[in-house]
């Protein structure tokens, strides 16, 4: 089964996709998550970054807000990029966390790749048959009902 045009997201509250959904203006997915940038003094160790991606109704990409955190990897950076991403969601004008539906997209910060990626995964797959979510590694696939695979 081909990805759809735009790909559906489950809320799941008090786990990997809690921070999703709508506000006056569209739709949003933001989390914290971790990643390697690239020509990091050291590859084993990733930065910890607040994101922010906002979608119009429809699902188009509109704009990314990303930032790295600073400090060691750990409990504290992620908590300190917790509370930023805290700030730009309490800024969405009506906010309300929910499922959400977007497009394929890619946003490329500090040599890290963020977005909803089309994918093959299946051998012998003619089309492309799943979205990955990256950096957060969460794979959407048939039968397309927002639920993923880590």
């Amino acid at each position: 089964m081909s990805v759809p045009e735009v790909v559906p997201i489950a809320y799941e509250p008090d786990y990997r996709t809690d921070t999703i959904g709508r506000f006056r203006g569209g739709q949003f997915l933001a989390s914290v998550t971790f990643a390697v940038p690239q020509g990091a003094a050291d590859p084993r160790v990733p930065s910890c970054f607040a994101v922010l991606h906002r979608f119009d109704d429809a699902g188009r990409h509109l704009d990314s807000r990303i930032e790295a955190v600073p400090g060691a990897f750990g409990g504290e950076v992620a908590k300190t990029a917790g509370r930023l991403l805290e700030r730009w969601l309490d800024a969405l004008p009506e906010r309300e966390f929910g499922d959400v539906a977007i497009a394929p997209f890619a946003v490329h910060v500090d040599g890290v790749l963020f977005g909803l990626v089309l994918e093959r995964h299946h051998e012998g797959a003619a089309e492309d048959d799943w979205a990955e979510l990256y950096p957060d590694r969460l794979g959407f696939h048939a039968p397309w009902d927002g639920t993923y695979d880590t």
